[in-house]
C-alpha cells in the first residue's frame, strides 16, 4: 500500500450554507494536540474555519479525540493533529524550520480524512506580525492563521481532490499575508466543487 502526503507550503514571498434549501448533518472534526492551545487561540481557529467553510454547506462539531464523552460514530468526520506548540509565545530565533505548514494523507490514490497542521511552522511565519501586535490581539491572529492552513487541508479531504487552486485558500503555497489578511476565502471554482461534493455526499 503506497502512502503519500499533500503538503501546504509557504510561498517564497513573505451556521448554515448558501446551498438553498439544503440541510446537512454536522461533520465531526476530531482534534488532538501535541500541546493544547490557549482557549482564545482554539476559539479563533474554530471561528475562522467556520467562516470559511460554512457558506459552502459545512457545519462542524469539534471534538477532542482524548475525551471519551465527546466521541460518537459518524460517517462524516476528519481527524486533525496539531503538531508542536500551539500558543503565541514568541520564540527566540534559532534558524528557520523547513517543511510544510500542513499536510493530508492519501493511500493508493485515495484521500484519507487524516490531516496535520504544524503549529510551530505557522507561528514562525506570522511571528513578525505577532511581535508588533498587542498581546490581546495575538491569539486571534495566530488562531486565524492556523485555521486557514486547516481549511486548505479540509478542502483536499472534502473535495476529494489532489489539485490546488491558483488563488485563495486552495492555492498551493501561502505568503505571510495570506495567513493574516482580513479576508481570505476559496475562489469560485473551488467553492463550487466543495458545494457539489457536499450536496452529493460523495466524500
Amino acid at each position: 500500500m503506497k502512502s503519500v502526503l499533500f503538503w501546504l507550503l509557504l510561498a517564497a514571498v513573505p451556521g448554515w450554507s448558501e446551498t438553498r434549501g439544503a440541510t446537512f448533518a454536522p461533520v465531526v472534526l476530531y482534534t488532538q494536540y501535541a500541546q493544547a492551545p490557549p482557549e482564545a487561540v482554539r476559539h479563533a481557529l474554530q471561528e475562522e474555519v467556520e467562516r470559511i467553510m460554512s457558506p459552502l454547506g459545512f457545519v462542524f462539531e469539534w471534538r477532542d479525540i482524548a475525551d471519551p464523552t465527546g466521541q460518537r460514530v459518524s460517517a462524516e468526520l476528519a481527524l486533525i493533529t496539531f503538531e508542536g506548540r500551539c500558543d503565541t509565545g514568541i520564540a527566540t530565533p534559532s534558524g528557520k524550520r523547513s517543511g510544510p505548514l500542513g499536510w493530508t494523507h492519501i493511500s493508493d490514490g485515495q484521500i484519507l480524512p487524516f490531516t496535520s497542521v504544524s503549529c510551530d511552522r505557522v507561528r514562525e511565519i506570522v511571528q513578525p506580525i505577532l511581535v508588533t501586535s498587542h498581546s490581546e490581539a495575538r491569539p486571534g491572529i495566530y488562531g486565524h492563521a492556523l485555521a486557514r492552513v486547516l481549511a486548505h487541508e479540509l478542502y483536499h479531504i472534502f473535495a476529494r481532490t489532489q489539485h490546488h487552486g491558483s488563488l485563495g485558500v486552495a492555492k498551493e503555497s501561502y505568503s505571510m499575508w495570506d495567513l493574516v489578511d482580513a479576508e481570505f476565502r476559496f475562489e469560485d471554482k473551488e467553492s463550487n466543487l466543495l458545494r457539489s461534493t457536499r450536496a452529493a455526499g460523495t466524500w
